[in-house]
C-alpha cells in the first residue's frame, strides 16, 4: 500500500502508472468526491469513470459507506489507516466479497489535500486459506478417528465376548438381562466407531445424474422434516451426468440435509434473524468454473447447495466442525459432517459452508474435470 501520492508536473505519465497496479485505486477529495480511479478499480467494483467522477463515493459507489470511519481516522490522524477483511456488498448479483481497504491522506497538488483509498480483493485468497485449512482438517480427524478406534474396538470386543461368556453360566433369566446390556452396548459403540471410520472400501463410481440422487434425499427429507420446514429445490437442468459411487454421494448429502433440517426444527423463538418465521431448506445445483481444490484446478465443478434460513453454526465450532464428535446439539452425534467430508473428499471434492444467522449454506463440491497446475 502506497504511503503518499503527489501529483507530478505530468500527470498523465502517473495516471498511466496507477492504471498499470493490480490493486484498485481511487483519489477523493476532502468532501470524498471521486476525481480519479484506475483501471483495476473499474473492474473490481464494474464500474466506469462517468459514473463516479465527480460525485461522492458513498453515493456513487454500492458499500463504500463502510469505508466513512476510515476516512474519518484518516483526516483526523494525517496517516495511513487499514481495514483488513472487510465484508463488501456482492455486485451484479455475485457473492459477497472480502477486501482489504488503506486510506491515506496525500497533497493533491497546491494546498489541497485528498484521501487515496487502495482496495484489494482477498476473496480468492481467503478462500484457498480456508480449504487448506479444511484439508488438513479432514487428515488430522482421519488419523485422529483411526487411532481412537484402534484402542477401543479391542477392549470392546474383549468385553462382549466375557460378557457371553458370563451369560452362558448365569441360570437366573434377570441376571442375564444384565449380561445382555453390556452385549448390547458393546455392539451399540463398536457400530459408532466403524460410522467414524466410514467406508472401507474405494468409492464404486458410475455415471448418474445428480438430480436424480437429490430427488431421492429429497424424498428421505420430506419425509423426515415437520411440516412446517419447506423444502424447496432449485436446480440447474445444464448439470451434466457426473462420475460418483452413488451410495456415498446420497450419504454425504443426506448428512447436510438432516443437519438442517434439525437445525431447523429446534428452538427458533428470540431470533432477530430475517426470515425464522418461516423455516426454509432449499437444495440447489449449480455448474462452477475454474475452481480450485487441494492443490488441482478444476475447469468444471458440480456445485450442490443445502441452504437453510435456520439460526446459523454456532461460533465456537466453526473451525472445528468437520472433526468427529464435534456437534452443536446437545443431543447430536458429531459424525455427520465429518463423515460427510470424507466421503466427498473420496472423490476428490470438499464441502464448504458459510453461515450467518438467517442463512447458513454447505456446498458440496464435486470435480467434472481437472486441468493439471
Amino acid at each position: 500500500m502506497a504511503a503518499e501520492l503527489k501529483m507530478q508536473p505530468q500527470p498523465v505519465a502517473a495516471l498511466e502508472l496507477l492504471d498499470s497496479l493490480v490493486t484498485s485505486v481511487f483519489l477523493l477529495d476532502r468532501d470524498l468526491h471521486v476525481t480519479y480511479l484506475n483501471a483495476a478499480a473499474q473492474t473490481l467494483l464494474a464500474i466506469s469513470p462517468n459514473q463516479v467522477l465527480g460525485r461522492r463515493i458513498c453515493d456513487a459507489v454500492r458499500g463504500a459507506e463502510s469505508l466513512l470511519p476510515l476516512f474519518e481516522r484518516a483526516r483526523l490522524d494525517g496517516e495511513g489507516v487499514v481495514q483488513r477483511e472487510l465484508a463488501w456488498p456482492p455486485v451484479s448479483g455475485g457473492n459477497d466479497r472480502i477486501l482489504d481497504c488503506a486510506v491515506t491522506e496525500v497533497a493533491l497538488g497546491g494546498a489541497a489535500s485528498g484521501l487515496l483509498l487502495e482496495i484489494e480483493d482477498i476473496t480468492q485468497h481467503r478462500r484457498l486459506t480456508r480449504e487448506n485449512a479444511l484439508l488438513a482438517q479432514l487428515g488430522g480427524s482421519r488419523l485422529m478417528v483411526r487411532q481412537l478406534a484402534h484402542e477401543i474396538k479391542n477392549p470392546l470386543g474383549g468385553l462382549r465376548g466375557a460378557a457371553q461368556l458370563l451369560e452362558r453360566e448365569l441360570l437366573d433369566p434377570a441376571l442375564r438381562e444384565y449380561t445382555r446390556v453390556i452385549i448390547s452396548e458393546a455392539d451399540r459403540l463398536t457400530n459408532l466407531l466403524d460410522c467414524m471410520l466410514g467406508p472401507g472400501r474405494p468409492p464404486a463410481k458410475q455415471l448418474v445424474n445428480v438430480h436424480e440422487l437429490l430427488e431421492r434425499v429429497y424424498r428421505l427429507l420430506r419425509g423426515e422434516a415437520h411440516e412446517e420446514v419447506a423444502i424447496e429445490r432449485d436446480y440447474d437442468p445444464s448439470l451434466p451426468a457426473i462420475e460418483v459411487d452413488p451410495n456415498h454421494i446420497i450419504q454425504a448429502m443426506l448428512n447436510l440435509g438432516r443437519n438442517a433440517i434439525q437445525a431447523l426444527s429446534g428452538d427458533r423463538e428470540g431470533s432477530s434473524a430475517p426470515g425464522l418465521a418461516a423455516p426454509r431448506l432449499t437444495l440447489r445445483t449449480r455448474v462452477a468454473t475454474n475452481v480450485g481444490i487441494g492443490g488441482q484446478r478444476h475447469r468444471l465443478v458440480a456445485s450442490i447447495q443445502f441452504e437453510d434460513n435456520g439460526p446459523g453454526v454456532p461460533t465456537a465450532i466453526r473451525d472445528t466442525i468437520f472433526y468427529p464428535l464435534v456437534s452443536g446439539r446437545s443431543e447430536g452425534s458429531g459424525l455427520g459432517l465429518g463423515i460427510a467430508q470424507d466421503l466427498v473428499s473420496r472423490h476428490g471434492g470438499l464441502i464448504e459452508f458459510d453461515s450467518a444467522p438467517g442463512r447458513t449454506i454447505f456446498v458440496i463440491y464435486l470435480p467434472m474435470d481437472t486441468v493439471t497446475v
